[in-house]
């Protein structure tokens, strides 16, 4: 299943050839490309899909979901958690 998922951003590295970042999932951290979402600093939420952030959002709408995912076991499961 392809998601877009909600996370903030912890870290961010402007390399010359592509922005990246770290960005935390409800506790489970990746490294994100940040090239389309320019605007994007630290401590701001985005929505990740396939390894790059696709948009921003706020963080009371980032929370919900990624409580909704928590619950019904998605979060895990696309991170492949074990």
């Amino acid at each position: 299943m392809c998601l877009g998922i909600p996370g903030r951003i912890i870290e961010t590295d402007d390399a010359p050839l592509m922005r990246m970042g770290r960005v935390d999932f409800g506790g489970i951290v990746r490294e994100v490309c940040l090239a389309y979402v320019p605007e994007a600093g630290l401590d701001d939420y985005v929505i990740v899909h396939a390894g790059f952030a696709i948009s921003r959002l706020d963080e009371k709408e980032a929370q919900e979901t990624l409580d909704l995912l928590a619950e019904m076991g998605i979060l895990e499961q696309e991170f492949e958690v074990t």
